[in-house]
């Protein structure tokens, strides 16, 4: 488990190319401000966009020249890239660095799920897979305690450090790669449509798009409308409890019942805190109540989405394959799910929200009903 706990390490360093512009936004206004702020929000969100364009090529290129080589060569990219931010370069240069950075996001999230699905013993595989799913909120809760006390430039050379130092150490613990050769780009193209065909490939991604959807709008739009007096335990519990849910009530779950099957649950579990918040709306403890009901059931499908793809795919370029296609639907349910609410909430209010979070709970589930139909009739 040392090199699955490595690889998750790995992940840490790649959430925190998002939250350490999140954490210095305001304070990168003074540098980059002057652009806009559309132009300053791009300096958070096109690492995002790079995995939304490109997360399926990136899971057939890992299949193809191997996961190791990959992520080492990300690390190193993803050092030499905050290294240079610390420099506070000119804005052009600042955004080319983020494009850079965001390759390097995309290929360590496509096989740190892939290769500790390959490197976990069958009976931890559960909760290694969880453990790899809780990246983004613990690197979030981290950089929320170091933030208000680093400077941008020493959180800039700091991650890079990090970056490096683990670049290095997987460079020589990780097993080598298996022989590959890049696919052209038609194969490419070709292959697309293949994974979005396969009920085994696409599943988890379509699975995973929903949650991504709900759960990020839901950490930013819930703590505003809350009262204030429970405004801050909402925007510190709701990231908390959904770690804690699927670390402990998740793993124990995934031991007695399919991936694909807790997903279900998780989602169908969600849909009571959705409705509690539109009925208790405006009472600060029945919208803390309903937060954490839906965050912990949505951590549930968080661990369980990824548990899905060692679970429905058996070999190592397939689950490739499937964790690059979790990168893209998840980057697209993330860009677009904040707007989307954000005007529901402004224009239909509380009832918006809560209708249209129960239907896209009842689509996860009915995504992975139809998948596993297909997968019944068919051979994939």
């Amino acid at each position: 488990m040392a090199l699955v706990l490595l690889l998750w390490l790995a992940g840490l360093g790649a959430a925190a190319q998002f939250g350490k512009i999140s954490i210095l936004y305001e304070t990168l206004r003074a540098s980059y401000g002057g652009m806009g702020e559309v132009a300053l929000g791009l300096v958070v969100s096109i690492v995002g966009l790079v995995g939304l364009v490109f997360g399926t090529t990136a899971g057939l290129l890992v299949a193809r020249i191997g996961p190791r080589r990959a992520i080492v060569s990300a690390l190193a990219a993803g050092a030499a890239m905050s290294a240079f931010q610390s420099l506070m370069p000119a804005y052009p240069l600042m955004l080319a660095s983020r494009i850079v950075e965001g390759a390097s996001h995309l290929a360590i999230v496509v096989v740190g799920p892939t290769m500790i699905a390959a490197l976990a013993p069958e009976a931890q595989r559960p909760l290694a897979m969880t453990l790899w799913s809780s990246f983004f909120g613990v690197t979030y809760a981290i950089l929320a305690l170091v933030g208000p006390f680093a400077s941008p430039i020493g959180l800039f050379l700091g991650h890079a450090v990090y970056m490096a130092a683990l670049a290095v150490i997987l460079a020589v613990s990780l097993p080598p790669d298996p022989r590959g050769e890049v696919p052209l780009l038609a194969n490419l193209l070709a292959q697309h449509a293949t994974i979005y065909l396969s009920p085994r490939l696409a599943a988890p991604a379509m699975g995973f798009c929903c949650y991504t959807f709900l759960y990020v709008a839901v950490l930013t739009l819930l703590p505003p409308e809350t009262p204030e007096p429970s405004r801050a335990l909402i925007a510190a519990g709701m990231p908390l409890v959904s770690i804690a849910v699927s670390l402990s009530l998740g793993v124990w779950l995934l031991r007695r019942m399919s991936a694909v099957r807790l997903v279900q649950l998780g989602y169908a579990a969600a849909i009571p805190g959705f409705l509690g918040l539109w009925a208790f709306w405006g009472v600060g403890a029945g919208m803390v109540a309903g937060g954490f009901l839906l965050s912990g059931a949505l951590g549930i499908v968080q661990g369980a989405s990824f548990a899905a793809i060692p679970e429905l795919n058996a070999t190592a370029p397939d689950r490739a394959r499937a964790a690059g296609a979790v990168a893209q639907l998840g980057n697209l349910g993330t860009t677009t799910g904040t707007p989307v609410l954000a005007a529901l909430l402004a224009s239909a209010g509380p009832p918006g929200l809560a209708i249209t979070a129960t239907f896209l709970c009842g689509l996860g589930i009915a995504v992975h009903r139809v998948q596993a139909r297909r997968r019944a009739t068919r051979f994939d």
